[in-house]
């Protein structure tokens, strides 16, 4: 029988899929509302309902790897420079940062188009809401997704120990 050719992943590696594991599941649930509310023929609708679930679950993800406002400001102020030179080679804007719906809205504007589309997808019968809660589900998938890998490069930056998962 042949050995592993790897190392089982270190203990700080196993905090950090475990933490995107989590994020993913919370993702997957508010993609899920994103979808439902696209489908509604009411426009501008999805635009709203976006910008609430981003503001609300982008500061959550944040959270699973230590990466709020707060979780920041309690780190030793040398690890804390630490994490604001990951997050600047990151090139990450939400990191850290209070999420508002202004900046929610900043990041969605970097999706214009599958935005617009959706929209527009609303004015065609049954295919049209079928399209608008698909894009919707991708959207904020996409948005999400991003931010729990540049959080997850951010925390193996800075070799961040990582907060213990919330309980149920």
């Amino acid at each position: 029988m042949k050995k592993p050719t790897h190392a089982p992943p270190a203990p700080a590696d196993a905090a950090i899929e475990a933490a995107a594991l989590r994020a993913r599941s919370l993702l997957k649930r508010r993609a899920l509302v994103a979808a439902a509310a696209s489908a509604v023929p009411v426009p501008g609708m999805d635009w709203a309902v976006d910008a609430a679930l981003l503001s609300r679950l982008l500061p959550q993800i944040s959270a699973e790897f230590g990466l709020t406002p707060e979780q920041l400001d309690a780190l030793d102020p040398h690890k804390r420079e630490q994490v604001q030179k990951a997050v600047a080679m990151v090139g990450s804007v939400l990191i850290g940062k209070f999420i508002t719906r202004d900046l929610v809205l900043k990041a969605v504007r970097a999706l214009g188009v599958r935005m617009t589309t959706r929209q527009l997808s609303k004015y065609i019968p049954l295919a049209g809401q079928a399209v608008s809660a698909a894009l919707g589900y991708a959207t904020l998938r996409f948005l999400g997704e991003q931010h729990i890998r540049d959080c997850m490069t951010v925390a193996r930056i800075a070799q961040l120990r990582l907060p213990a998962p919330n309980a149920p």
